[in-house]
């Protein structure tokens, strides 16, 4: 099995090794494997759990939120709940996917009143 280093894993993502241990922490990826003489090594599953987390962060979803979801998706719960879920949290981004297409209705007519 084929594994990154802290500086790799960190690489590869876009996030800084910081990140990635508070993900850690917040049990949002992991657990972490480690090396015999302790240091974190990162696996493709890791990497893809990162990947989702980060995508989701960036979409403005919150760490309680994140919580909930990892737990979710890991725990043995029924497919309709997980999809339940997923749906709860689209629908609350496309709310604010819609603020901002508001917003940038505004900001197009005044820039278009300026120029």
């Amino acid at each position: 099995m084929t594994t990154l280093t802290p500086a790799a894993a960190a690489d590869r993502t876009g996030v800084s090794i910081d990140t990635l241990r508070y993900y850690e922490r917040e049990g949002l990826i992991g657990p972490i494997r480690r090396s015999a003489g302790g240091r974190r090594e990162y696996t493709e599953d890791d990497v893809f759990w990162i990947g989702l987390v980060t995508c989701f962060r960036e979409a403005g979803l919150g760490i309680a939120d994140l919580r909930g979801f990892v737990a979710v998706l890991r725990a043995e719960h029924a497919p309709q709940e997980r999809v339940a879920f997923l749906r709860e949290r689209r629908a609350a981004l496309e709310e604010r996917a819609e603020a901002l297409r508001r917003a940038m209705r505004v900001l197009d007519e005044k820039i278009a009143y300026y120029s």
